[in-house]
């Protein structure tokens, strides 16, 4: 074989291998939307986008996520799960997706594929009303709970670390935290200032949140596996734009979050 063919023949050997590779990145989009159906995973204990009342899964993620799944044209089927198997269990295909709000960091970044941001994660405490924390440098050597394995213990280790130390103790879910801080085994509650703005505001004589938040801003997203599910997100990224543009997302946050933030279109540099 000449040097020639043996350049063409890799050259097209490449070229098949593109194509194979271009064919299965859209398996999971094509796959899904010829079953009908999309499943995804989060957990339902984390207030006010993933909740059950009365058996019945509720909150920001599940009422904006049914109307992506209108614009792909698929029925979705939620899984609820603990937090710590989530993003493994999306690694070994158990479920298409993750709906469980992800704070987009640069280290999952290269791990998952993210959509859009679908709400900001800044973090912020939370105490007891009546609490003396005036400000966040006022955790100092104070104790606070955080839920385990999530960007905002990240973020709270490293804060400790500024102000000159917090006792940190891990939660399974914020829901435990929240029950420790009332029987005063906690001083406060690290969390995103989303979920510690609704807590706040639905049980006002138990919590208030500690202003500002702290840390650098940060945002909430979904995510997919890397490679193949490049074109799900895609897709998933055009409905989350035409949501926000038709006023669906505004209508959505205000009855979750009682107020409307507009979103990046593109994605946030992490």
């Amino acid at each position: 074989m000449t040097l020639r063919l043996s350049m063409k023949s890799a050259l097209f050997g490449l070229s098949a291998l593109a194509l194979s590779a271009s064919g299965a990145l859209a398996d999971q989009l094509s796959d899904i939307q010829a079953a009908g159906k999309i499943v995804a995973a989060t957990e339902m204990h984390y207030a006010p986008f993933d909740m059950l009342e009365k058996g019945e899964y509720v909150g920001f993620d599940r009422d904006l996520f049914d109307e992506v799944a209108k614009e792909l044209g698929v029925t979705p089927e939620y899984q609820d799960l603990p937090w710590t198997s989530i993003l493994p269990g999306l690694e070994v295909d158990k479920f298409d997706f993750v709906l469980a709000p992800v704070t987009m960091t640069a280290e999952r970044a290269e791990r998952y594929a993210f959509t859009l941001p679908i709400s900001d994660s800044t973090v912020a405490f939370v105490q007891r009303t009546g609490g003396d924390m005036e400000t966040p440098e006022d955790a100092k050597g104070k104790t606070v709970g955080v839920q385990k394995g999530t960007a905002q213990q990240a973020q709270l280790e490293a804060y400790a670390e500024t102000i000159g130390g917090i006792k940190i103790k891990e939660y399974g879910t914020p829901d435990e935290a929240y029950a420790d801080l009332m029987t005063r085994r906690l001083d406060a509650v690290a969390g995103s200032a989303p979920l510690l703005d609704y807590l706040a505001k639905s049980r006002p004589e138990q919590f208030s949140v500690v202003k500002p938040p702290f840390g650098k801003p940060t945002y909430f997203a979904w995510v997919a596996r890397q490679g193949e599910g490049d074109t799900l997100v895609a897709a998933i990224n055009e409905a989350l734009i035409k949501i926000q543009e038709d006023g669906r997302m505004a209508k959505i946050q205000e009855k979750w979050f009682g107020t409307a933030t507009e979103l990046p279109q593109e994605m946030p540099e992490l």
